[in-house]
């Protein structure tokens, strides 16, 4: 650790070498102690996650008081885990959203300058958000309160070596989906990873030689994935406080990155517009086209399908076997005029309800809008806009699916071209309600 930090041990991916056979050794020591042949292992697993199944759906029966058998439960929830690892599992919900009542938005206030990125813990209950002003801040969801349960503060430049918090601002987040691990990603290279239940910080991650632009999570693991302005992606072990690898290939900077249960993530790539692909085990990636501007924000949907937004104004459905959009809606916020010119918003922020085909995306045109994916992924339909004055930096839907929450600024996250002086940097909370009406829920979706 380096002098004067808290010893919460920092981890440098400077020696990328180093580094890479540190996390095979780990790897292979851990594949040494457990003495059970590939065969042994896949029927353990297959037997504990059977009984997983058979407990979580036998409590869910109990509270609901239904007279479905456990079992019929179990057999439905496999058939859509299998659907999901395909990414054929598309639940059509998004008829069946009605719009927003703009007096049911909750705002929340808290941070002092604008709203950069937030996420939602894996149940629902809590909203994880910081800013520019380096601070961070855990809010229970609850409908009457919205209270705050932590705030740690940013610091001043100069100050890392003696401050909990962060002393630059925040561009990135993430939470691991057992709700356990909270990462963030600043402007002064740093990632910094936290307990969310104490909000205390546990690792500090160095190595990327430019600001974190992007965090995501593997699903189901403590691997966490992170992209920068460098133009790289790094591997991190999160549980082991260790530094896995590195991967290049970006030609500007990577402005956002996700992932699911696969071994592989997805990125934007800034002016090289272009979205990639990685898979990390092979330390290969696959390259798309179709934007014309600098691809500002990504998403996937499921596990084969996603959506990028860009400053050209343009909105993209991709499938992960087609090298070209599946879907573009261009100007998908419409065009301002600025000193005489006509200009389309920028695509700032989108989400995607998981295996689903509801989407929302976020600009500075004063709404949020709602989307309908066609079927199969092929077409883009808008549905609602939902007023909400500033820059939207962030999108999330709960996923339940019962709210969207937007992280809104009076400036860009990552920079400071326009500001719009009527907006207020907060959360806002957006109730979605269905129709009484609901469909089936899930098609098989194709790409």
């Amino acid at each position: 650790a380096a002098a004067g930090r808290p010893a919460d041990g920092e981890v440098s991916s400077d020696s990328e070498t180093e580094g890479l056979s540190l996390g095979r050794r780990r790897r292979e020591a851990a594949e040494e102690e457990v003495e059970e042949t590939p065969q042994e292992k896949k029927l353990r697993l297959a037997k504990q996650y059977l009984e997983e199944l058979r407990q979580l759906e036998e409590e869910r029966a109990e509270e609901e008081e239904e007279e479905t058998q456990p079992a019929d439960l179990i057999g439905d929830r496999l058939k859509e885990d299998v659907l999901e690892q395909k990414g054929r599992l598309q639940r059509l919900v998004a008829k069946d959203v009605q719009p927003p009542d703009p007096a049911s938005i909750r705002v929340l206030r808290g941070h002092q300058l604008p709203v950069t990125c937030l996420v939602i813990s894996p149940d629902d209950r809590f909203i994880f958000s910081a800013s520019k002003d380096g601070s961070l801040i855990k809010c229970k969801w609850e409908v009457d309160s919205g209270k705050r349960l932590c705030v740690v503060p940013g610091g001043r430049k100069g100050t890392e070596e003696q401050h909990m918090g962060h002393a630059s601002h925040i561009l990135c987040m993430a939470i691991s989906s057992d709700g356990k691990y909270l990462a963030t990603g600043d402007r002064n290279k740093l990632i910094m990873i936290w307990d969310t239940a104490t909000c205390k910080r546990l690792h500090i991650f160095t190595g990327h030689r430019d600001a974190v632009s992007g965090l995501s999570f593997r699903k189901g693991t403590h691997q966490l994935y992170s992209a920068s302005h460098d133009r790289c992606v790094k591997v991190w072990n999160v549980a082991e406080n260790a530094y896995v690898e590195t991967l290049f290939g970006h030609q500007d900077v990577i402005t956002g990155l996700d992932s699911l249960s696969r071994e592989c993530c997805v990125t934007a790539g800034g002016r090289d517009g272009t979205v990639r692909l990685w898979k990390i085990p092979e330390e290969t990636q696959l390259v798309f086209s179709g934007h014309q501007g600098s691809i500002d924000c990504i998403h996937l949907i499921n596990e084969e399908h996603m959506v990028s937004g860009a400053d050209d104004g343009s909105l993209a459905l991709w499938g992960l076997t087609k090298k070209k959009p599946l879907a573009l809606a261009r100007q998908a916020h419409g065009v301002q005029d600025a000193q005489g010119l006509e200009q389309p918003y920028w695509i700032s922020a989108v989400a995607a309800l998981r295996n689903s085909d509801l989407l929302a995306t976020g600009s500075h045109s004063a709404s949020v809008k709602l989307w309908k994916c066609g079927e199969g992924f092929r077409k883009l339909e808008h549905l609602w806009d939902i007023p909400l004055v500033g820059f939207v930096n962030s999108l999330k839907f709960s996923s339940s699916g019962d709210f969207l929450v937007a992280g809104i600024g009076q400036e860009h996250r990552l920079g400071r071209w326009w500001r719009i002086k009527e907006a207020k940097n907060s959360i806002c909370i957006i109730p979605l309600k269905q129709r009484a009406t609901a469909s089936g829920p899930e098609s098989p979706g194709s790409s």
